[in-house]
């Protein structure tokens, strides 16, 4: 009976750190050693999802393109409807055995072609520590103008998640 209660008590208590559609995840920040925006290398804070509607990419280097199909689609969703969203990029560093500073430069080029797009560093896995996303893996997060999660997938976009995530762009524009 007490491992039961303890079982349970620990699976809740994990919950709490989990992304979840519906709810606001923990605040956090990376910054220092733990990375931070790729164009000045100041600290970037989930505390700025908010007051526009976010789409986040949360990626592994090794995986970068098993959404290439959804970037693409979402860019013409995008300019086909005129929508005003954000686009956020953020590298899982510590998913990768490429250097760092290789990675670190192409980015500071993707920062140049794509300025509107917010490109982050995260070098010690912060978002999977904090929020329990995928590792090793592409992720998709939208999140609404209050900061709440709408919208998750961890792993290859299908055609349903696709239709899914615009839908849930344009209710909450």
């Amino acid at each position: 009976m007490k491992l039961k209660v303890g079982l349970v008590a620990l699976l809740a208590t994990l919950n709490l750190w989990a992304l979840n559609v519906g709810e606001i995840p923990k605040e956090l920040t990376i910054s220092g050693q733990n990375g931070g925006m790729v164009n000045d290398g100041s600290p970037w804070s989930s505390s700025s999802l908010k007051d526009n509607v976010f789409v986040m990419f949360y990626v592994d280097p090794d995986e970068k393109d098993l959404n290439e199909h959804y970037t693409q689609a979402l860019k013409k969703f995008k300019k086909e409807n005129d929508l005003h969203f954000q686009s956020i990029a953020i590298v899982n560093l510590a998913a990768t055995w490429k250097p760092n500073f290789v990675i670190e430069a192409i980015l500071k080029s993707k920062q140049k072609e794509f300025p509107d797009t917010i490109y982050v560093k995260d070098k010690n896995k912060v978002l999977v520590k904090a929020w329990n996303v995928g590792d090793d893996t592409s992720n998709i997060i939208i999140f609404d103008k209050n900061g709440k999660v709408v919208f998750y997938k961890s792993g290859k976009m299908q055609e349903s998640d696709i239709k899914k995530s615009f839908t849930i762009i344009k209710e909450n524009l």
